[in-house]
């Protein structure tokens, strides 16, 4: 799965998700602060993502090995005030209020389980362009 960040700025950084050629989902999270603990995005690279049980967020997957950082979730959220560091995932791009969001988490965060159904891990490929 690829996840290719497509813009940032102070309300957050926003990306497309893509499997197997496809574009699915949108996300967000939070945008650039040096890879610091729940309020920065992660670093580009290529990681390894594992099914867990999340007490908050049920099964999901957890992004592996990221240099200083845990439990690094994909979840539902609209903000990268939801995001903790984490990767929330949508269908539409908009404004809540006067900050850039992600709508539909619902739906697109089930259509990432439909993709991930029979699997119990996948190799993320997180880029910038």
């Amino acid at each position: 799965m690829i996840l290719k960040r497509v813009a940032s700025n102070s309300d957050g950084t926003f990306g497309v998700l893509i499997d197997m050629g496809v574009a699915f989902a949108l996300t967000i999270e939070n945008p650039w602060l040096n890879n610091k603990r729940n309020v920065s995005c992660i670093p580009d690279g290529i990681y390894e993502c594992k099914r867990v049980e999340s007490p908050r967020f049920g099964n999901t997957f957890e992004i592996k090995d990221v240099p200083g950082r845990t439990h690094i979730l994909f979840h539902t959220g609209n903000t990268e005030d939801d995001t903790e560091g984490c990767i929330i995932v949508g269908e539409q791009f908009e404004y809540l209020g006067d900050k850039a969001a992600v709508l539909s988490s619902r739906k697109g965060f089930g259509e990432f389980r439909r993709r991930t159904a029979d699997v119990g891990s996948f190799t993320l490929n997180l880029v910038t362009v």
